[in-house]
């Protein structure tokens, strides 16, 4: 695996992938790889002869009192993960390459980005869809794979390419768990023992919840009792528990159509975010 920390040499190397023909896919990550990761490389093998990975972690999607400065870095383990899952290049740009001097651009998905986690942290869907749209343009892939977890990224990321007519195709991967049913994510290494067990009751929760509206008993209400059983176990607050529309993430009052069920929740200073689908 080659790692590129310029864009002039990560180009020439696209360039000659693209001679023959290839077909690329595009991972981009933050770093602090686990098996969601990986999955979404797997992915990405299958749907490209070549697969380019990315690691940059993003300034301009952390608000002023976000994790910016905490976030897990775990470079060299996560150079020799993606060297071993058969990645042929990792693009490793700096800040100063991705925003330099007069850096003075920024894309906002409107709507999508302004509900839920756009609302509890604003300005956070425009750094992300910004940095892919450049990563998008840097690399170019024919896909890009993106995990489900983060689903309102992935339809930010899908509306943007829709709207700026980009020729990649988006591919969403299923949510990756731990054996409790815990998403796996880079921020649950910030939990305590304490708050690691606590945490498992997010994904239970979603899914008696999730049943319970498929059965048919009043969404308004199930949505009440989830957010009040999170904080009897030991969540600290809930920003969200909602019933949205698939597409759009529009609320939900009853399953009439394909949805989502989406919850933010705190924990020990550490915000989870999960969701399921659910079909009428």
């Amino acid at each position: 695996m080659q790692i590129f920390n310029d864009l002039p040499s990560l180009r020439a190397e696209i360039g000659l992938l693209r001679s023959h023909d290839a077909r690329i896919a595009l991972v981009p990550t933050m770093g602090a790889l686990h098996a969601g990761h990986l999955a979404l490389v797997e992915e990405a093998k299958a749907r490209a002869h070549h697969v380019i990975a990315s690691i940059f972690v993003n300034p301009t999607q952390f608000g002023p009192n976000e994790d910016l400065a905490a976030y897990p870095r775990t470079e060299q383990a996560d150079v020799m993960q993606l060297d071993a899952a058969g990645v042929t290049a990792l693009w490793m740009p700096d800040v100063a390459q991705m925003y330099p001097d007069g850096f003075a651009s920024s894309i906002h998905v409107a709507g999508l980005s302004d509900r839920l986690d756009g609302a509890w942290r604003p300005g956070h869907f425009d750094g992300v869809a910004t940095v892919v749209t450049k990563l998008f343009n840097q690399v170019r892939p024919d896909v890009a794979c993106f995990g489900e977890k983060d689903f309102q990224q992935l339809a930010v990321i899908r509306q943007l390419v829709a709207d700026l007519d980009l020729p990649v195709e988006i591919i969403g991967v299923e949510t990756q768990r731990d054996v409790d049913g815990l998403a796996l994510s880079s921020r649950n290494a910030y939990l305590q023992p304490r708050e690691r067990s606590i945490a498992a009751a997010l994904p239970e929760t979603l899914v008696t919840a999730g049943e319970a509206i498929r059965s048919g008993e009043d969404a308004a209400a199930i949505l009440s009792w989830a957010t009040q059983h999170l904080m009897d176990w030991g969540f600290e607050s809930v920003d969200y528990f909602t019933l949205c529309d698939e597409r759009t993430l529009e609320t939900m009052t009853k399953l009439d159509r394909p949805a989502r069920l989406l919850v933010a929740a705190r924990i020990g200073g550490t915000r989870l975010i999960d969701n399921i689908p659910i079909y009428p």
